[in-house]
């Protein structure tokens, strides 16, 4: 299965992923997940929102135990994150099947659509929809770089726009939702290759647009001048330094400019922050912080600043005794948080939610230097099926 994917989406430039939502990596990615259900025999359907399921018994039956990620990536992404947990939930199916296991409740596997949110700028889209986190109007509302909209891009894939919507119906015949992933950090002890998530810290992506004057860059004299990259550039350096100060975390890790040209000051800066932090006031704090730093450089350099806020993910805990009941069926396999958000975060609020980690040697993720080995995603593999096999079979 690993190999199969390996290729899909693959650049040849960097060696990382871009399959993001709705394209033709996507569209193969889909494929492939499609062929891996009808191959064991799994009754496989796409529910409104575009999101993939494979069924072992009944879809319409109560306490259905669920597991799966998403295989989307961000831009120039990793091989792990997303797959490894789609992959290993067909790979643990097959365990338990290898080991005779008798299902007592409905067994399904899930692809998210859109979870990294790298076309359409708003993260697990999929499962927002379905938990009812973002609004039909919203989603419909979301273009991308190139200005096409959502269910036209949705619609070109063969995937209906006018039926997205919240799903409360299927949540509620979930009993539980176990997502494996690969670690995006480096927390995990030297001899425990995999953990378990206590909670993702609260999260969210602001847009700043950063309103100057487009000039000549040769014949406009420095006082005259009123260059949003000054204001966007100080920014940066602000973000930076109060997250520091708060032990917190806050990225500028896109911008776009107009006219972009080299030989031109700009008349507009936007730039996208990614902001975490463990506590939300200290999150909401922060970000207030960084945009009165914008707001006043902005004062000096005649630049008009606004903020808008895109996505924002609160505090998730996840569910307490599935967490511990995981925990010490795996012998007692480190418990730890996360600054990263996960489907499993949206749908907390909705279905008692778990996930588990796999060891990542590097700690690094959102890169093509993403990397976990092989024994420790087999011992992730084994660590999903003991606890599959707990939670849905006699």
């Amino acid at each position: 299965m690993w190999a199969e994917l390996l290729p899909v989406g693959r650049s040849a430039s960097s060696g990382g992923y871009r399959r993001h939502a709705w394209n033709g990596a996507d569209a193969e990615c889909r494929a492939w997940f499609e062929q891996q259900a009808r191959d064991r025999g799994l009754q496989y359907e796409r529910d409104r929102n575009g999101n993939q399921w494979a069924w072992l018994g009944d879809p319409a039956g109560e306490g259905a135990i669920v597991t799966g990620s998403h295989l989307d990536s961000v831009p120039d992404g990793g091989a792990f994150d997303g797959p490894l947990g789609v992959v290993s939930s067909f790979a643990a199916l097959d365990e338990l099947r290898g080991r005779g296991a008798r299902f007592a409740r409905p067994l399904a596997i899930v692809n998210f659509g859109d979870e990294e949110g790298a076309r359409f700028g708003v993260a697990c889209v999929g499962s927002r929809l379905s938990a009812g986190v973002l609004t039909p109007e919203q989603a419909r509302e979301l273009r991308d770089a190139d200005g096409v909209r959502l269910p036209d891009a949705m619609e070109r894939a063969g995937q209906d726009p006018t039926a997205i919507g919240a799903d409360p119906g299927r949540l509620a015949r979930i009993g539980a939702f176990v997502e494996l992933h690969v670690e995006q950090g480096r927390y995990l002890a030297e001899d425990q290759p995999v953990g378990v998530a206590s909670a993702i810290w609260p999260h969210g992506r602001w847009r700043f647009d950063f309103h100057g004057e487009a000039n000549h860059a040769g014949t406009t004299r420095i006082e005259e001048r009123r260059d949003p990259m000054l204001t966007y550039a100080t920014t940066v350096l602000a973000a930076r330094k109060k997250a520091r100060l708060a032990g917190a975390l806050a990225t500028f890790g896109k911008v776009a400019v107009e006219p972009n040209g080299t030989n031109a000051i700009a008349s507009l800066v936007r730039g996208w922050l990614d902001s975490r932090a463990a506590d939300e006031a200290v999150l909401t704090e922060l970000v207030e912080q960084i945009r009165q730093a914008a707001a006043e450089r902005g004062e000096r350099d005649g630049v008009k600043v606004e903020l808008v806020r895109e996505s924002y993910t609160p505090v998730v805990d996840f569910d307490g005794p599935l967490r511990d009941r995981i925990a010490a069926t795996l012998g007692g396999a480190p418990v730890l948080p996360t600054g990263a958000g996960h489907d499993a975060g949206i749908l907390a609020s909705a279905v008692p939610t778990a996930m588990l980690f796999v060891r990542n040697p590097s700690g690094v993720s959102h890169s093509p230097a993403e990397h976990a080995e092989l024994p420790d995603c087999l011992a992730g593999v084994s660590a999903l099926a003991d606890v599959l096999e707990d939670l849905a079979c006699q």
